[in-house]
């Protein structure tokens, strides 16, 4: 597939009236109600680019998480950026949105679906779990590989999983999301949203959270207009932040953090290196 160039991803400014952005055009915060928080790409995806978002901040009292999925709904040509994505901006045709949850968000494949009435987005309890060539089931692990491969598409996975703020029990935290335990609606999880094609003119929208693929959440979706990510900062979350994801070669600076990471304990090991405090910031969080 050909190469994707690092071109920074920012939210359009045509967004939900109960939306602000910071100045970069990457943090978007819902403040006030539990709606009216619809965010867009501000270009179009390219095919196999990821469109990643972190749960900055949630509000309690709330039912209800983030949303994301595609439109090729062009945000410059919406006079009113509707209230709900679902079922408002997917009653105008040509979008896409998928509703995270905090447990069942895997799309089982037809397949492997055993029951009757299984609804697109429904997980099973056994997610998370492979059986060996004995017979003995194991979790299944995360981040053995340095790409996430879906079809022809090659994500790094640098930047898929998101970590916890450095503390106490940092390196806990870290294990449990990079087992994929904490649920996908917590602080500081990553969701990505990308179109993978499948022929000249269409396309599968797949899901993916804290380093792993949720299967094609969207299928057939055409490709020959442009697409944009959907993310609606919905009820229980509050601020998200986009995620850039580096598809070429490193930079010296992820390099550096990379052979840091490389030889310390865990992450409150960096605290007892003689490193200027910005890069040990860099460090943690990164």
């Amino acid at each position: 597939m050909e190469t994707l160039s690092d071109q920074f991803l920012e939210f359009h400014p045509n967004h939900g009236t109960n939306i602000i952005l910071d100045q970069s055009g990457t943090q978007a915060t819902r403040v006030e109600s539990f709606a009216n928080g619809i965010c867009f790409s501000k270009r179009p995806l390219k095919p196999g680019e990821i469109f990643l978002i972190e749960i900055e901040e949630k509000e309690l009292g709330w039912c209800g998480h983030l949303r994301i999925g595609l439109t090729a709904w062009d945000p410059h040509s919406l006079a009113v950026v509707p209230e709900y994505s679902i079922p408002d901006l997917m009653e105008l045709g040509d979008s896409w949105v998928f509703a995270i949850t905090r447990n069942h968000n895997k799309v089982l494949e037809e397949p492997e679906v055993q029951h009757a009435g299984r609804r697109l987005g429904r997980g099973e309890e056994e997610d998370g779990v492979q059986v060996d060539e004995g017979g003995n089931t194991k979790p299944e692990t995360f981040f053995t590989d340095s790409h996430l491969y879906i079809d022809s598409v090659r994500i790094p996975r640098d930047k898929l999983a998101g970590r916890s703020r450095p503390g106490r029990f940092s390196h806990i935290l870290d294990d449990l999301y990079k087992t994929n335990v904490l649920p996908p609606t917590a602080r500081r999880s990553r969701i990505g949203v990308l179109y993978v094609p499948k022929s000249r003119d269409t396309a599968d929208m797949h899901i993916v959270i804290n380093g792993e693929d949720m299967g094609a959440s969207a299928k057939g979706i055409p490709s020959s207009r442009p697409l944009y990510a959907v993310v609606d900062v919905f009820a229980a979350t509050k601020t998200v932040r986009i995620v850039q994801v580096e598809y070429g070669f490193s930079s010296l600076q992820t390099l550096c953090r990379k052979a840091i990471q490389k030889h310390i304990v865990h992450r409150m090991a960096i605290d007892w290196l003689q490193l200027p405090d910005a890069l040990k910031h860099y460090c943690k969080y990164e």
